[in-house]
């Protein structure tokens, strides 16, 4: 391992005592910013700051550790030879009834540590006392939907502003000195089930030189058409939307764009009954962008998962006596590359077709430059889906490299046919069709579970020793479709 000199009193170094030793900080609504001492005013995050965000010490900017999400340090002092010998340097309770599902990444600049946490709360504290600067407490209405706890992945910070979501369905922007609000922007019908609970990223457009802040939807479960948006972060203006269900009209400068793929939605059946002439299922088909996308600043492209299709009953989304394998149900359970420009799909690779476990699409993208058999690199994504398989994809062009099973015991699938990039499906695993007059159908045992052989947990990437380190799971479930 290579080994580096850390500075004795970095901000970083502070906040890595805090954070990784102090246990009420492993993290995770009047809209005010609570009375408390103003954050020091540091300088302004400019785009540069973030760009090399994983190449600096000082500062942690962005949700991932920086554009490319490896969550990878050069720091090396803590070791496995004296990492015993650290201490709590201090601890910050989120508290009272209010603390449950935290999952929120840290974001750290001039010594603050900006931490977002449950039902949709942000939180400055010093890094080096654990003293509270200010808290920003959103009033969030009562119909709220969160379809999985009420939590938050975390901010982002550029310029003067901290930015993050809410289980209303908003991307707030406050002041980072104060945690005034600077703008507020809806962007979902909450009531319907659409929320935000992953951390926005901020990226540069190459073609039109604009910083941009990127956010996805949340809320498959309940109905939703997933949607990437782009937004001016000094006024939080939409510059675009896309959507990822095949047929769904995109938006650009507030005007009708392009569809996703194929107008006519071929991946989803007909129904001639319907307004739309689609199944019920297409008018909400998932696929919701809800963790945070990585962004490749050499092909100018936004990388980010895709949820799993809505409702999770692979037979709402198959032709009466059709087959699901002829009906993928895109762009969900997949990876998709995104033009920042316009909004547009560059290319989509897709995990799980027709996803009927809720394995969903949505684990980070790692960006990592990958070696093959041949011996030639390319510029690759990693990502340890939930379904159980390793995947490398080109991020040049979407197309498959290589994929293996991380985890044992997969039941659903045997392997990835790297000729077509698709699974080869075991029999008998997808939950079977009611039969007349029932309204289940029999359960299946399936391995990984819904909860995945990985979660939305991040895992790490070494530029060190070149190893991706996942945070696996184990399991079986028993699932079956309903009428």
């Amino acid at each position: 391992m290579t080994i580096r000199s850390l500075p004795a009193l970095s901000p970083l170094s502070l906040a890595v005592q805090a954070l990784l030793l102090a246990g009420s900080l492993s993290l995770g609504a009047a809209a005010t910013a609570a009375t408390a001492p103003a954050a020091p005013a540091g300088k302004n995050v400019t785009w540069e700051d973030i760009a090399n965000d994983h190449l600096t010490t000082k500062d942690v900017l962005q949700y991932g550790m920086g554009t490319n999400a490896q969550r990878w340090s050069p720091l090396a002092q803590v070791n496995d030879k004296n990492v015993f010998k650290l201490t709590p340097a201090w601890s910050y309770s989120f508290g009272d009834e209010k603390q449950r599902g935290q999952e929120s990444q840290a974001i750290v600049r001039d010594g603050v540590v900006y931490v977002t946490g449950s039902y949709s709360r942000v939180f400055a504290l010093d890094a080096k006392t654990g003293k509270r600067l200010w808290t920003y407490n959103h009033r969030l209405p009562d119909n709220i939907r969160p379809c999985c706890d009420v939590v938050n992945r975390g901010a982002a910070i550029y310029g003067d502003k901290i930015y993050f979501g809410t289980l209303d369905a908003r991307v707030i922007a406050l002041d980072k000195n104060t945690g005034k609000v600077v703008w507020n922007k809806k962007f979902g019908d909450h009531s319907a089930g659409y929320t935000m609970t992953g951390a926005p990223v901020l990226i540069k457009d190459k073609t039109s030189g604009k910083v941009l802040l990127i956010h996805g939807s949340s809320g498959d479960e309940f109905g939703v058409v997933g949607q990437l948006f782009a937004r001016d972060p000094e006024t939080g203006e939409e510059v675009w939307m896309r959507p990822f269900v095949e047929g769904h009209m995109g938006r650009l400068n507030g005007k009708d764009s392009t569809p996703t793929g194929d107008v006519k939605a071929p991946s989803w059946p007909d129904d001639k009954t319907t307004e739309t002439g689609k199944v019920e299922a297409w008018s909400h088909g998932g696929g919701a962008p809800w963790q945070s996308a990585s962004f490749d600043a050499e092909t100018n492209t936004i990388i980010v998962g895709a949820g799993n299709p809505g409702p999770w009953n692979t037979w709402a989304r198959t032709a009466k006596d059709g087959n699901p394998h002829d009906y993928d149900s895109l762009y969900t359970s997949g990876q998709v590359g995104v033009d920042p420009s316009t909004g547009e799909v560059k290319w989509f690779y897709q995990h799980t077709p027709n996803d009927a476990w809720d394995f969903s699409g949505n684990n980070e993208l790692v960006l990592f430059d990958y070696k093959g058999k041949d011996g030639k690199v390319v510029k690759a994504t990693g990502h340890a889906d939930r379904n159980g398989f390793f995947y490398v994809v080109d991020r040049n062009n979407g197309k498959l490299q290589n994929a293996f099973p991380f985890v044992d015991n997969i039941t659903w699938a045997s392997h990835i046919d790297l000729k077509t990039g698709r699974p080869v499906e075991n029999a008998g695993q997808r939950p079977a069709k009611p039969l007349p007059g029932e309204t289940k159908g029999k359960p299946v045992e399936v391995s990984p579970p819904f909860l995945g052989g990985k979660n939305w947990n991040p895992m790490a990437y070494s530029q060190d020793t070149g190893l991706f380190y996942i945070p696996a799971t184990s399991g079986r479930r028993s699932t079956g479709p309903r009428k």
